[in-house]
């Protein structure tokens, strides 16, 4: 099936296969691996991506349903000298060890930020629980996040 696609800024026009998800078309077809599969089934958050401003898992959307949208990947938010904000905390606060979950936590929390209804830690924890991280930093993800609100709720 014929589907356009704006990645990262870039149209796309590509024919694509009915069952084939938006996680596979980016890793595979398009080679933008920083979208990780993780579960595959929406439950880690390792593939969140930002669809039309909206943060989804992408291993859950058909990429055939997404005909017209406006993609975003980790590749798309920041470039090596020019980080996009969110990037500069995590690295500021140590919010990742092993790495694997990063590009899903970090496109996960630009789409928290853009929603505005995260206010204190615990709003941030709530609306980040989506997104597991098996190393545990959780607390410094939510510092780094903390910081691009410009809140001082750091406990």
């Amino acid at each position: 099936m014929p589907v356009t696609l704006t990645i990262n800024g870039q149209e796309h026009r590509l024919a694509v296969e009915p069952w084939v998800t938006l996680l596979d078309l980016l890793r595979e077809r398009l080679h933008l691996t920083g979208s990780k599969k993780g579960c595959d089934h929406g439950q880690c958050g390792a593939c969140t991506v930002l669809i039309d401003g909206r943060r989804m898992n992408s291993c859950l959307k058909l990429a055939v349903t997404l005909d017209g949208s406006e993609i975003t990947t980790i590749e798309g938010l920041g470039q090596p000298g020019n980080l996009h904000p969110l990037q500069a905390a995590f690295l500021e606060h140590d919010a990742f060890q092993c790495g694997y979950c990063t590009p899903g936590q970090i496109c996960s929390g630009v789409g928290l930020i853009a929603e505005g209804h995260a206010r204190t830690r615990d709003d941030v924890r709530e609306q980040m629980s989506g997104n597991l991280c098996r190393c545990g930093a959780y607390t410094n993800i939510a510092d780094a996040i903390l910081e691009v609100l410009g809140t001082e709720d750091r406990e």
